[in-house]
């Protein structure tokens, strides 16, 4: 178990629902009124940019989602969970979350990919539910990059939270056909270390168990040219949840089916669970210089992928309040900033009936070539990154065809950050 630091009776970073200002505004720093905080609320998204409407709202100068948090019990142990995507429109509408429809074919026979809750109540979160397991959240998160230029592949780092036996953040209630993602985001009943986060997520920046709210820090990444906010939560693999702050759920990664996402012609599998996800090995590396007052967006400098992530100074630091030079380099692109295929919304090549929160990762290098030629930068589109693998300009590691590394990566869509979704 790690030391707690001082901070870690706080139970709230910025749960006080400000006046929204839109992105244009200047930020409204006003002090939080809780014990022992003092963290400012900033600059608020508009509410018409959220796909995740449930949301309270969406901070844009320390880049968390104030949540809906839920109540429940693996045991005699108490839980503290989140809802985000639900595979049942009517569901979505009535939770305000993402319609996931794709979370539908998650196997049956699979209990591993999707536990079986149980509660009095369909409607996952209105009555106690008790899950079959949990993370357990104790485990040091390590990273330690190789020397630069080329830092990935790190030297060393440990893992961090870990699922226990049981658990999967995807769930049905009994014997239902429908499927919700419901990340477990703290355990215990306090107090809450929200600085070193020895009994809360990675990515958790406050818990409010009286206003039954959670600050989660947010991913800028990208999604067919549009920029837009993500949630990280879970990864089927050690180094991508190191990477990425989330929990390690190896299990994931039977959920089917490798390259069973979305492709240019949109002629995906019909009974895949999962989307595609992009990063790269060897793009550019380097945060937005003058990022707006919003935060990054696509400006010059900003970059993504693994090396540009382990390249950072924060990289192995806790995301915390109490850490602000990390909140501020990840609020300038400091993550991996993954392209998604498909968002929850039906907009240019993008397909809400593809969206899926399970993320199928496809791993990009850019060809000595492309390098050479300075094509390695931002990318935000996930078609310009196929029709660069269709001129070997992109492979997956090793030189092989790009597609699936059989990771797979809980990550829901939050919102867009430069236009109304």
């Amino acid at each position: 178990m790690r030391a707690r630091s001082s901070r870690t009776t706080v139970t709230a970073v910025g749960l006080v629902v400000g006046v929204a200002v839109g992105v244009s505004a200047t930020a409204a720093h006003s002090a939080v009124r809780e014990a022992g905080s003092s963290t400012p609320v900033g600059l608020t998204l508009q509410k018409d940019r959220q796909t995740i409407t449930s949301a309270l709202r969406v901070d844009l100068t320390r880049d968390f989602a104030t949540l809906p948090l839920y109540k429940g019990s693996v045991g005699n142990e108490t839980v503290w969970y989140v809802i985000t995507d639900v595979s049942d429109v009517a569901m979505a509408r009535r939770l305000g979350i993402n319609h996931a429809p794709k979370l539908s074919n998650a196997p049956r026979d699979c209990p591993a990919c999707v536990q079986e809750v149980r509660t009095a109540n369909p409607v996952l979160g209105a009555a106690p539910v008790q899950f079959q397991g949990a993370p357990d959240f104790s485990p040091v998160r390590t990273v330690r990059p190789a020397p630069p230029p080329k830092t990935f592949p790190p030297l060393a780092f440990t893992v961090g939270a870990t699922a226990r036996a049981g658990y999967s953040p995807y769930v049905r209630v009994g014997n239902s056909s429908i499927v919700f993602n419901a990340p477990i985001v703290a355990t215990g009943n306090g107090p809450f270390d929200v600085t070193t986060h020895s009994n809360t997520h990675d990515r958790t920046l406050g818990i409010d168990t009286a206003r039954m709210t959670t600050d989660h820090l947010f991913v800028r990444g990208f999604a067919n040219g549009r920029s837009i906010a993500y949630l990280s939560f879970d990864s089927s693999d050690a180094f991508t949840a190191t990477v990425e702050r989330s929990t390690f759920v190896p299990a994931l990664a039977d959920l089917q089916f490798a390259n069973g996402g979305d492709t240019v012609e949109h002629k995906d599998r019909p009974d895949s669970a999962r989307a595609s996800i992009f990063t790269f090995v060897n793009a550019r590396v380097g945060l937005e210089v003058a990022p707006p007052p919003s935060g990054a967006t696509q400006g010059r400098g900003r970059s993504q992928g693994l090396t540009h992530a382990l390249s950072l100074p924060i990289v192995g630091r806790d995301a915390a309040v109490a850490n602000p030079d990390v909140l501020e380099a990840l609020r300038r692109g400091a993550d991996v900033s993954n392209i998604f295929s498909d968002m929850p919304r039906d907009f240019g090549n993008s397909r809400a009936r593809e969206y899926s929160p399970a993320w199928d990762l496809q791993v990009g290098v850019y060809s000595p070539w492309a390098v050479a030629k300075g094509l390695n930068g931002l990318k935000t589109d996930a078609s310009t990154v196929r029709r660069l693998a269709s001129r070997g300009l992109v492979t997956a590691p090793g030189g092989l065809r790009l597609g699936s590394a059989n990771i797979v990566i809980n990550c829901p869509a939050l919102a867009f950050l430069d236009r109304r979704a």
